[in-house]
């Protein structure tokens, strides 16, 4: 089963918890690396610490929410070796898996529900990279 490392910003604290509690009862490892709590935090700090847990190897995946995805998302994708991608829908979080090899999800708290939250991740973590002629384009996005 894959380690996945959880964070997130004020505006995405109860979003996390809620994921956080999610995959634990599917059975993921899952390490919350905070907020703890709704007060007001900046998302920079937690979208670092996702993308260097995930390059590091300490965690296989990450998740990201902030109020709508996009600073934790550009936080995380500031680390080298991550690809973090900003997704509101199970379509754009299965292909950038398939396409894109993304090794951190990042979700909008604002944005989208505990349902809607649950269909993303869920399809996230099922897809995985198709390599081929992708590996090309990805290794072209790290270099």
């Amino acid at each position: 089963m894959k380690k996945i490392v959880i964070g997130s910003d004020h505006a995405g604290y109860y979003l996390k918890q809620f994921l956080y509690n999610y995959l634990q009862t599917k059975g993921y490892e899952i390490i919350n690396l905070g907020t703890n709590s709704p007060e007001s935090v900046d998302y920079p700090i937690y979208g670092k610490k996702i993308g260097e847990w995930v390059t590091t190897g300490k965690a296989d995946l990450g998740i990201a929410i902030c109020g709508s995805g996009i600073g934790i998302g550009i936080s995380a994708n500031k680390i080298p070796g991550c690809r973090a991608a900003i997704c509101s829908d199970p379509y754009s979080a299965k292909m950038s898996r398939l396409h894109n090899n993304a090794n951190v999800l990042a979700i909008g708290a604002r944005v989208v529900g505990e349902d809607l939250a649950k269909m993303i991740v869920d399809t996230w973590l099922n897809s995985e990279f198709l390599g081929g002629r992708h590996e090309q384009r990805v290794q072209m996005i790290e270099n």
